[in-house]
């Protein structure tokens, strides 16, 4: 799947090919990858050691940068660390913390990510489905759900 990445310091936007891994325990980059394109790479005050399904240490033995940025993802954008790794092939991988969080739709057969879930830790959609569900539960005169909704100050 593409998922856009932005750089905190000049806001340059990058498009990229991302692999998601259930396997995956975290968020990672390529570490030709970031060099490249210019990503702020931050030391890590303790390197993480890297091993592999197994339990045997990878290769490349461990992580020693990160980089944070902005991800976005069919109008889901969220701020991210990635684990500077050498990743062969992929240049993004997306694990466990990306799915929990996001909780996407996917349709193995067409190769299709829906981002139906709409969390509370994506910024652009935050808001826009809180406003279509108060509109909602207005027409429907559902009390319950506009008191989930709209702060007490404001319920008169």
């Amino acid at each position: 799947m593409k998922v856009g990445l932005k750089k905190l310091k000049n806001h340059k936007g990058i498009a990229v090919k991302a692999l998601l891994d259930s396997g995956a325990i975290g968020l990672f980059i390529d570490t030709a990858f970031a060099k490249e394109k210019g990503f702020k790479m931050e030391k890590l005050k303790s390197p993480l050691l890297v091993k592999n399904v197994n339990r045997t240490v990878n290769v490349g033995r461990v992580i020693t940068y990160q980089v944070e940025c902005n991800m976005f993802f069919k109008g889901h954008v969220k701020r991210v660390r990635m684990d500077v790794y050498n990743l062969g092939k992929m240049k993004v991988i997306l694990g466990m913390p990306w799915l929990a969080d996001h909780n996407p739709e996917i349709d193995w057969e067409k190769g299709e990510v829906k981002m139906t879930q709409y969390p509370l830790i994506c910024g652009k959609n935050k808001q826009e489905e809180k406003r279509k569900e108060v509109k909602k539960a207005e027409k429907n005169k559902d009390e319950e759900v506009l008191k989930k909704s709209v702060p007490k100050r404001f319920w008169r």
